[in-house]
């Protein structure tokens, strides 16, 4: 009879003992719950449904790739190629469609009445006249009844005007001064020439395509190094014909003489140079 008030005793120190574990395992939870809902105070949200667009593009006056977001806007050359990114995010896996318009903000209608609407989520297109365009992206987000609709704030690219010269000659002769004949040309989208010896004889043609590009100047334009197969021209005058279209819608026709001029040297006085 003896035995029994010390298994009480016993059993209640395990019951006590279970509980003390029980209750801190408890505050541990408590704590761990607190920690994963709580940063900086706040509770923890998933990302929303919506779109983070961007334009982007190679730019000739930034001689870098260009990127336009919401609310922002670039002014460049033409011909240009934007590439429309949508960057959907979508964490609760809605059915969605994108639908991004491009229009001339000249037009008092804005996005009512774009000049071109795409309904991928990354597409491509090339902007060839002057002025301003604006650029929304709109994502239509659908579940089961429930809808949700996004809309970016308007992106806008701006095209300059057309310009186009070039000189009345060159010197070949690898001072790295002059040595190319070279045009100024801001948002020219075509482009042709031609360059003939006194006798009319077509020596060399370049389009825009083949026209080399001029590192720290991004309006300028090369057409021609003096060299016919392989071998520098003689010193002298020829005939450049030179046809160029602007984003503007104007037309350059140029016809002129040009000089050839190997001796010439940029220490030398004007009028010292020498010909063969």
């Amino acid at each position: 009879m003896k035995k029994l008030p010390i298994i009480i005793f016993v059993v209640g120190c395990l019951l006590t003992a279970w509980a003390c574990s029980n209750d801190e395992d408890m505050d541990n939870t408590t704590e761990q719950t607190e920690v994963d809902e709580n940063t900086d105070g706040e509770t923890s949200e998933p990302n929303e449904t919506e779109a983070s667009p961007v334009v982007s593009f190679y730019s000739v006056d930034e001689e870098d790739t260009v990127s336009v977001t919401p609310g922002e806007s670039q002014t460049t050359q033409a011909p240009l190629l934007i590439t429309l990114t949508a960057n959907v995010s979508n964490p609760k896996n809605y059915n969605y469609v994108c639908e991004w318009r491009i229009w001339d903000t000249s037009n008092e209608d804005g996005e009512h009445s774009p000049l071109v609407t795409r309904f991928d989520e990354e597409t491509t297109y090339t902007l060839t006249k002057s002025g301003g365009y604006g650029i929304k992206l709109y994502v239509t987000f659908s579940l089961g009844t429930d809808t949700i609709e996004y809309e970016s704030e308007q992106m806008t690219v701006v095209i300059s005007e057309s310009k186009l010269t070039c000189p009345d000659g060159f010197s070949p002769n690898g001072d790295s001064i002059n040595d190319q004949f070279r045009i100024t040309a801001q948002s020219i989208v075509e482009l042709d020439a031609k360059f003939f010896n006194r006798w009319g004889k077509n020596l060399h043609s370049v389009t825009l395509e083949t026209a080399g590009r001029v590192e720290g100047e991004p309006d300028k334009l090369i057409l021609w190094d003096g060299k016919v197969n392989g071998k520098y021209v003689s010193d002298g005058i020829y005939l450049i014909h030179l046809y160029g279209r602007g984003s503007d819608g104007i037309e350059y026709k140029i016809k002129k003489s040009i000089s050839v001029l190997k001796e010439f040297h940029e220490n030398e006085e004007s009028g010292g140079g020498s010909t063969e």
